[in-house]
């Protein structure tokens, strides 16, 4: 597996990053024991970067891993865990309360102590802020981070579905560097290239992570709008790929998303013990700046400019 210094850290962490949003399933004794061999057939295929939230699986999937960790000894030091915090869910803790986003620094203080504990962990290494809270004061969150990388609770700190203005909002006001942003990226949501995330990232040194990477491939996307017509010219694309470099569409669409100068970290949070061996194949294909066009081309349903 290759790997890659996360921003301007001291970390350095597998290309491919693991998704642990679906390791615990429906919770029942099947989906546990599916979800634990997912993760410990990740450790073994040379994934180094587990991406954790609060809200997945309501706090199991962090419970889960934990009982990964202490049934192998010494993966906790030779790993990075990355959790998220900021969204509050409907109704929570009063029935009529709406969905929101909280990044009050008792919230993520709070939050953060949360994780750990489910974790089973002292600390984390790096903290995301899940989604942007519309009403967040930088000063406010800059002071949450500082008293968690004081306290040695969080290491590194970075944010998640940022736009660029947000990030430079947060990090103007924040003494240590935000190391990560996570976006959505795949072949339906192609924002991230045009809105000026990736130049940030490439810019300030900002490592991005895609999550959803085979969006629009091995599932529909998020808000799909490609028509059906649109659907078959990308698969066509995709198919012709996929035969000359002797693989899957899937893949194809993970080299597409490595070649990328921002240096992305796709997530792969597939439960699938063989599909998750099998990612590490969108590492060693020869993808070409032609092979890139072409598929932005057929997504896109005509040339560049």
């Amino acid at each position: 597996m290759d790997s890659l210094q996360i921003g301007t850290s001291d970390l350095k962490s597998s290309r491919l990053v693991h998704g642990c949003m679906r390791i615990v399933g429906d919770n029942s004794d099947e989906s546990r024991r599916k979800g634990k061999a997912a993760v410990r057939t990740a450790y073994e295929s040379g994934f180094t970067h587990f991406d954790h939230a609060d809200i997945y699986g309501g706090g199991k999937c962090e419970e889960l891993f934990a009982e990964v960790l202490r049934e192998i000894p010494g993966m906790r030091e030779k790993i990075i865990i990355t959790s998220k915090c900021g969204i509050i869910g409907r109704g929570n803790p009063v029935p009529d309360y709406p969905a929101r986003y909280d990044f009050s620094e008792g919230y993520i203080l709070k939050s953060v102590d949360g994780i750990l504990k489910r974790l089973n962990t002292g600390y984390i290494d790096i903290l995301l802020l899940h989604r942007p809270d519309f009403l967040f004061r930088a000063e406010e969150v800059a002071g949450a981070f500082e008293q968690l990388k004081n306290s040695g609770k969080v290491r590194h700190f970075g944010v998640s579905n940022f736009h660029p203005s947000q990030l430079s909002l947060l990090q103007s006001y924040c003494p240590m560097p935000l190391i990560i942003n996570q976006v959505e990226i795949n072949i339906h949501n192609i924002n991230a290239l045009l809105d000026g995330t990736l130049d940030q990232c490439q810019e300030q040194n900002i490592s991005p992570q895609a999550w959803c990477p085979l969006g629009g491939v091995v599932y529909p996307a998020w808000g799909n709008i490609f028509s059906p017509d649109d659907e078959q010219r990308i698969k066509a694309e995709f198919d012709r790929q996929a035969a000359k470099f002797n693989t899957e569409n899937w893949i194809v669409m993970l080299a597409w998303l490595l070649k990328h100068p921002a240096r992305i970290f796709p997530i792969v949070g597939t439960t699938n013990s063989s599909r998750i061996s099998a990612s590490l194949q969108a590492l060693e294909i020869d993808y070409r700046r032609e092979d890139w066009y072409r598929l932005l081309e057929a997504r896109n349903g005509q040339p560049v400019p």
